[in-house]
This record gives structure tokens, sequence and C-alpha cells, in this order.
């Protein structure tokens, strides 16, 4: 597809693939650095996975992560193979993102060589991937349940169309490609940012044969291997119906956060796109927060992405080697900007669903740099890529070893929670007695895998101020079950006064007494002298999509 002019660049003497290991080691290296740091925060999303990766260890087999049925247990599996390896820490869920986003990394390279015939672009765009904005750091570090292979995968896909596109004959990838989209579906629905445009270059390919029956049969395979992948979604589905799956995939768990009106709610997420997403894809700030990043250096940050997507706007009219790489690239952004616009996943600005344009961005900004360096020379190649780099690594590190929150996945404050204090709330309940309660979904889920599951909060209670609240918060039915049966209850509360006021009047009224402690951000009630249930206290909640 590529092509190229044959020529060996006299950049590196190694072959592609060492290179490409090299550059995937340089973004190794950053993570260790940040993790050693202790930069990211435990979150609750985070938690459920490790849940999840625990019980399979045991026995369980959960097809989907737990409370949604979006987002498949393959992330859960891999930590669950760490786990196996090297224990049960939360150290072995970054590595397990490390390993794959260093899969990421270097694919990107192979990417970008084939697709534009060029090391040099390949490796410009593995380098700007390898040391990326905050947003691609955080989500590449920090297990949400599938963002890792869903970014793998994708390059996997867009490498094997190419391969389809350039020698269509071969019937092995065929077979690759559609066991990966098959199994990426049932990870994270997120694939199809990258399936449907990298089929479409596969019909295309086989279009564009002069023996088009006769090579019915590799599409054939495709469709069957893509079956196959997708086994564990299609089997859920045969047993509990298809409606409710098709639902998820819709984004039917944030449906209420958009304006009920079609266009009302286009307006807002064109809006959240413009204004919000455009600053986090590009790496101006945080996705937390509106805070700029490196400013002295985010005036030239802001014109080298504002050029390089004018750059590759324009070279989709050249008629040259790569063309249709460059519309494949072209195709998965505006596959990814269609469904951020026009389904309800488009209320959620907070970065992660602008992840998948990481790679085409980094792609299209390799290819620019390339073309630079033929027209200016390597001097300005370097001096760009370097002040883009450094850019990046800048405003990474500027949250990183600022004060709270550090890198979190959380963008309300309200549930920014010191989770140094993890540790000591654990030793702080064992000491009294006090293993069964509730508390909100960022404190249950920590707890009970830091604490080996030993104590149960189960989140029926509120954390936004206004009292919004949503029963998918409670993820686990059985641990419901673990403390309904408990007489002994404790609660635990964080940046929430008027939710601690109610509850003091609630246990009063209902006639029972109790002790309070402060550790940390978390408030805890503790020593009730009476069983008194979240039904049982006027806590007012008001339900909400999360």
């Amino acid at each position: 597809m590529g092509g190229g002019s044959g020529q060996k660049p006299p950049l590196v003497r190694l072959g592609l693939g060492a290179t490409a290991l090299g550059v995937g080691l340089l973004a190794m290296a950053v993570k260790a650095a940040l993790l050693a740091s202790s930069a990211f925060p435990f979150n609750a999303d985070e938690a459920v996975v490790a849940l999840m990766a625990r019980h399979i260890l045991a026995g369980a087999r959960p097809t989907f992560f737990y409370g949604q049925a979006y987002m498949g247990s393959l992330d859960a599996a891999l930590v669950a193979l760490g786990f196996a390896l090297a224990g049960q820490q939360v150290v072995v869920i970054r590595v397990v993102q490390a390993l794959l986003y260093f899969g990421t990394v270097t694919t990107t390279v192979l990417v970008g060589a084939r697709l534009f015939g060029s090391r040099r672009a390949g490796v410009a765009a593995g380098l700007l991937v390898a040391v990326p904005t905050v947003n691609v750091t955080l989500y590449t570090t920090v297990s949400l349940g599938g963002y890792g292979e869903t970014l793998l995968i994708g390059n996997l896909l867009l490498l094997l169309s190419i391969r389809i596109y350039d020698r269509p004959d071969s019937v092995c990838p065929y077979a690759i490609w559609g066991l990966l989209a098959g199994l990426g579906f049932w990870g994270f629905a997120l694939i199809l940012v990258y399936a449907i445009p990298s089929a479409g270059l596969v019909v295309w390919a086989w279009i564009r044969q002069p023996r088009r029956v006769a090579a019915l049969g590799r599409m054939g395979l495709l469709a069957l291997m893509t079956l196959i992948g997708a086994l564990p979604w299609i089997a859920w589905a045969a047993s509990h119906g298809v409606s409710g799956l098709l639902a998820e995939v819709a984004g039917s768990a944030i449906a209420g956060a958009s304006p009920t009106h079609p266009l009302a709610a286009i307006g807002s997420h064109l809006s959240n796109l413009l204004l919000l997403g455009s600053t986090v894809i590009w790496g101006l700030r945080p996705p937390w927060e509106v805070r700029w990043l490196a400013i002295p250096l985010l005036p030239v940050a802001l014109a080298f992405w504002l050029v390089v997507g004018a750059a590759g706007i324009w070279s989709l009219r050249r008629a040259e080697p790569g063309r249709a790489g460059r519309w494949l690239l072209a195709a998965v952004s505006a596959v990814l900007v269609a469904g951020f616009v026009l389904t309800p996943f488009g209320a959620d600005p907070s970065g992660r669903y602008f992840l998948p344009l990481a790679v085409p961005l980094a792609l299209a900004a390799g290819d620019m740099i390339d073309r630079v360096r033929r027209q200016a020379g390597p001097l300005w190649t370097y001096a760009l890529l370097t002040i883009i780099l450094a850019f990046n690594l800048l405003g990474t590190l500027q949250c990183a070893l600022g004060n709270r929150p550090g890198l979190t996945t959380q963008f309300d404050s309200v549930t920014w929670i010191d989770h140094r204090y993890d540790r000591e709330l654990i030793s702080f309940l064992r000491q009294n007695g006090e293993s069964r309660g509730y508390s909100n979904y960022w404190v249950a889920y920590p707890i009970a895998f830091l604490s080996g599951e030993e104590l149960i909060l189960v989140p029926r209670l509120p954390y936004h101020q206004d009292f919004r609240y949503t029963p998918r918060d409670d993820r686990y039915p059985p641990y419901d079950a673990q403390v309904a049966e408990s007489t002994r209850l404790v609660y635990v509360t964080t940046n929430h006064p008027a939710l601690d006021d109610r509850l003091r009047e609630g246990f009063r009224g209902a006639g029972a007494t109790f002790r309070e402690a402060w550790i940390g951000d978390y408030h805890v009630f503790y020593d009730l002298t009476r069983e008194v249930r979240p039904e049982d206290l006027d806590l007012a909640l008001q339900e909400s999509p999360p």
C-alpha cells in the first residue's frame, strides 16, 4: 500500500522490527517512572477489574464487566493471568496495561511505515505515542476494563486490512482479522471505531479483485472467524436476549445525561467535542479539569496539531502511494466523531472515548514530519518532534508531580479521594470489628479488593452533592447478600457534609447511637447500637444515570 521509493533510510541501521521495539521500550520507561511516583490513584472501576480477576482465579467466569454489558471480561482475564504470575497487587494491573501499550506503540511504528512507505514516518508516529498526552498516558496505565486491548487490537486490524489490501490472495490475514474483530467487539464495542473502516478497506480489496466469486471463500472465512471471536457475546445474547446488549452498546447507561431533543443532544455533544474534547486530545489540559498545561510550549503544540489536521485533510487529495491508508485513518477518526456526536456517549467529555484518535493523529503527524524533513532538512524535523514530545512529557509531569488529585480518571472533584489513607481505613475498620456496611461507589470496591474482600461496603450512598444516585453503582449482587445478613453495620462517606448531616439525623431518628471518625477524606460512622439500613433513612436520593 505504502510502496515508497524502496530506499532504506539511514536513520538507524537496525531493522524496522528492532526499531519498533526500541520505541516501545521508551514507552515502558516513561510508564515505569510514572508508576514509581505513585501518580495514579486506585479508582473504583479499576478495583472492579481487579475483583473480577480475583474471582476468575477462584473459578468464576463473568462474561461482562460487573454491572454493565458493553465491556467484556477480556481485560479482567488478562489481569487474572498477571495475578497468577505475580500476585494480587494493584501494580500488576498497571503492568498488564503497560504491556498492552507496549504492543500499541510498536504496532504504530509498523502501521506508519507500511502506510506511508517511510520508516521515518513510522518512527515519528511511534515516538508521539510512546511519549503521549496526559489523556493517553492516563487511560493506558490505569485499567477501566478494555481500553488497552482496544488500542492494540485496533492497530492489528489496521495492519491486517492493509496486508489484505496489498495482497488479497493470502488467506491467513482474513482469518486473523475476523478473530481479532470478534474478540475485540466482545472486549469493548469501541473497537467498532477501527473495525468498520478496516472492514471497508477489506471489502474494497475484494471488489478490486478480478475473480470476486472465487474470493468469496476468504470473505466467508473472515465472517466465520468474527463469529468465533465474539462467541462470549453471542452466547450471552442467546441466553439473556440481544436487545439489552445492543442498548448497552448504544450508550443506554448514560442516555439520560443528554438533552431529550435529538438536535439539542447533537449540539451538546458537538460542544463537548469541540470545546472540551479537542483540548484534551491535543494535550492542552488534563481530562479531569480545565487547567492549561506546559504553557510556554502550548502555543507551539496547538499550532502543530492544527497544521497536522489541515495537512492530513489535504493529503487525502493527493494521488500517491499511501492514499488508501490515509483514507483509512481519516475513516477511523470520522467513525469515532460520528459515534461520539450521535450516541449518548457524547455526554461524557472526560477524554477516554477520544483515546482511539491518538494513533491516527500520531500517524498523520509522522507523515507530516517526514514531509518536513524532505523539504526543510532533518534539523527542523528533530526540533519540531522534540518540542512536541517535550510538551507532552512536561504536561504529564505537571499533573503527576503536582498536588491532588494526581493522574485521575475522575472528572468530578467530589470523587477525588486521597487513597493514601486506604490502608489506614482498612486497619481502623478491622480493629473496630466493622466488616459490613454502606458507602459510595468510589470507596466500596477499592476497599473490598485491598482488604481481600474481608471488608464489604455496598455502594448505596450518593456521592454527588445534590444526592443523585444510580443503582448501577451497586455492581456485584453477592456483596448485597453478605451485607444484608449482617446486623452490625458501618457507614463510610467522603466529601459530603450534607449527607453526613442526614445520616446523623436518620440514626438518631431510628434510636441508634453511634461514633464518628475521620481518616483522611473518609468519614466513618461506626459502633451503631441498632441495625439501620439506607432505606430506613431519609436520604432523598434522586435516581440518575452515572
